[in-house]
């Protein structure tokens, strides 16, 4: 049993395939040392934004714009994804990679600073999707700020969870870990949310703001 299940886990994971700019893009990451999604979390990514018609869409950890790629073809044709990244090289990949892709500069805003510091600047429920890449330091500060940021009908979706299987794991109880186990129980409780956890790529908890 435990064997079929994983044979079906490999097949959903592979299931969509990518387009070669996504393959160029987590190239790209790859040698930046850059985290990116899989292409099953990347796919759920647009469908999430394609299901809330989102025309803007926040994006923190812009990585080498892999998920960028991927939540631009979900989003609507005149719709705006601003991504965060702290890291120059990121960004830089992440434009070229976009570019690469025919996405028109206007339809683009990759801000370079701490997401902490450049979400409270951001408009109260002005946007349509809010994707957290995985920085599990600043998760529960960033989750705060998106409810803040979203419209009701919004999606919310934060990477990594369950963080490598070790937060099914009891006897995990390591500081990174317990964040996440903490974090995803209280998405899961908040009243405010309407969530469900993927097991897409490293696990993605997707959430519709009431």
């Amino acid at each position: 049993m435990a064997a079929q299940r994983m044979a079906s886990w490999t097949y959903a994971e592979n299931f969509i395939a990518t387009s070669e700019r996504v393959d160029a893009a987590a190239e790209a990451a790859q040698k930046l040392g850059a985290e990116t999604v899989s292409a099953s979390m990347g796919s759920a990514l647009r469908m999430l934004a394609a299901a809330v018609r989102a025309t803007h869409v926040i994006e923190i950890g812009t990585s080498a714009g892999v998920s960028g790629l991927w939540l631009m073809e979900g989003m609507s044709p005149e719709g705006v994804l601003i991504s965060i990244d702290p890291e120059p090289e990121n960004q830089r990949a992440a434009r070229a990679a976009l570019a690469a892709a025919g996405v028109a500069p206007q339809r683009t805003r990759i801000i370079s600073g701490e997401a902490s510091q450049v979400l409270p600047r951001m408009t109260d429920q002005a946007y349509d999707m809010v994707f957290i890449a995985g920085d599990h330091q600043g998760d529960a500060n960033y989750v705060e700020q998106a409810l803040r940021l979203l419209r009701p009908g919004g999606a919310l979706a934060v990477a990594n969870i369950p963080g490598n299987d070790r937060v099914a794991d009891p006897a995990a109880r390591d500081d990174t870990t317990v964040a996440i186990r903490d974090l995803a129980k209280s998405l899961r409780d908040d009243e405010r949310l309407l969530p469900a956890l993927l097991p897409v790529g490293d696990g993605l908890l997707a959430a519709i703001r009431r």
